[in-house]
């Protein structure tokens, strides 16, 4: 290459990074005032601060967190009178504040720019603990059509692979599909949860020697009752995985009685 070439080349790259600072300034995206990068993800340092990842003592089975001290491995109230398909749940952090401010324009406002900061969510606080296990796929919870063709991703989907960068662990999209579009759980009691999304999927028979005798590693964003990652797990298990567990950026605090 001569030298001139160099020398252009330098400038336009110069041009261009000048170019995406002016249309993406970097600041963080969630205060607008501090400064933050792509490849944190636009969240400024300040900002992190206010996400809490989950830390002991937690519940066992869901990864419900609390406080105090607590000696040796429990289960919370709700699980023990709850049947799930997964060995365990659990989130890397609570769904509260800027996390869930940050959720919620990933995946309603399409801030795909987040993604290098929820990535970085899952490799400090999940990828150490399944790197200590044997797990073989990872299984995103599936979209439905009509909401990905709103959303034009499916953000389980998208975390999954996210997830899978750190761990080694293939994702396969195609063993689960939406078959039924549920109304929000927001407003719903634990029970009718459970019921919304009983039927919401369906599992692709095609894939029934992918599935047989693995352990699965089932990805959403949010885990709040367990009702649709429990449905997920409950397919796969039905359809001869060995075990499944169960992992989301975010746990959710469940209010509704």
């Amino acid at each position: 290459m001569k030298i001139e070439q160099i020398i252009g080349f330098a400038w336009s790259k110069t041009w261009l990074d000048a170019a995406c600072s002016f249309l993406y300034p970097e600041v963080c995206q969630i205060c607008n005032q501090e400064p933050a990068k792509p490849d944190n993800g636009f969240v400024g340092d300040n900002c992190r601060k206010n996400v809490t990842r989950i830390e002991s003592p937690f519940c066992e089975r869901c990864g419900l967190a609390f406080e105090g001290d607590i000696s040796g491995p429990f289960e919370c109230s709700n699980c023990r009178t709850e049947t799930y398909a997964f060995t365990y749940a659990r989130s890397a952090a609570f769904a509260r504040g800027t996390l869930l401010d940050i959720i919620h324009k990933y995946k309603y406002s399409r801030a795909l720019w987040f993604e290098p900061f929820l990535a970085e969510l899952f490799k400090e606080v999940a990828a150490p603990v399944l790197l200590c296990e044997q797990w073989d796929m990872i299984v995103p919870v599936p979209l439905h059509p009509v909401k990905f063709a709103e959303r034009e991703f499916n953000q389980a989907e998208n975390l999954a692979h996210c997830l899978a960068n750190n761990v080694g662990v293939p994702v396969a999209s195609a063993c689960l599909s939406r078959v039924k579009p549920t109304e929000s759980q927001t407003r719903l009691t634990r029970a009718q949860r459970a019921e919304n999304v009983r039927t919401a999927f369906a599992f692709n028979h095609r894939a029934s020697q992918l599935v047989a005798g693995k352990r699965i590693i089932v990805v959403d964003d949010v885990f709040t009752t367990g009702a649709t990652t429990n449905a997920c797990a409950r397919l796969l298990r039905k359809h001869g995985a060995e075990a499944v567990c169960v992992w989301t950026l975010a746990r959710g605090m469940y209010h509704n009685q």
